[in-house]
């Protein structure tokens, strides 16, 4: 079964040549890990980027039935944007199929190398954090997170009861986290 591919494009041409490359690169995807269901390649210019290295940018997200990867990079060329988020996708692929099947005591399936092999050291948890959560609003969140000067900000929304983690994009406008148990 081959995965779906989606492909969107912003503030940017889409030519025969790009198109193909993204459909002969992307669905290779699929040696590295079982059960993709479908992969979104969005690719777009930003002309009033303040560096002209970051002016392109390609973005791969990758969906299965219990994954979701996502890799972004940034360049002056769109290529090279896209060949750069492909390597860092393989890169997050191997870090996933690593913890995954040594968590569940599996043997991966057998695939062509990624990268040159040597050992990764685990993340390691630096510092914990507890704090009390109050009910509030969508709006109060904003106030709070601007308050504390953070990009990000976890909260009990008292609306959906549940707990919401809002986040400031590039853009200058925010996106909202509602979780779900799958």
């Amino acid at each position: 079964m081959s995965a779906e591919l989606d492909l969107h494009t912003k503030n940017l041409e889409l030519s025969d040549r790009l198109r193909d490359y993204v459909e002969r690169k992307v669905p290779k995807l699929t040696r590295y890990i079982r059960g993709i269901e479908s992969t979104r390649v969005d690719l777009k210019h930003e002309p009033s980027a303040r560096n002209a290295q970051d002016r392109y940018v390609a973005q791969i997200t990758v969906r299965g039935k219990r994954f979701i990867l996502r890799a972004e990079e940034r360049a002056d060329d769109i290529m090279t944007a896209l060949n750069a988020a492909l390597d860092n996708m393989q890169r997050r692929i191997r870090r996933y199929k690593g913890r995954h099947y040594r968590d569940r005591g599996e043997e991966p399936v057998a695939a062509p190398p990624l990268e040159p092999e040597h050992e990764e050291e685990p993340p390691l948890i630096a510092r914990r954090k507890r704090f009390a959560l109050s009910p509030m609003d969508e709006q109060e969140a904003i106030e709070q997170m601007e308050l504390l000067g953070h990009n990000f900000f976890v909260f009990y929304n008292a609306h959906t009861d549940q707990i919401n983690v809002l986040y400031r994009r590039r853009d200058g406008t925010y996106g909202l986290i509602e979780p779900e148990l799958s």
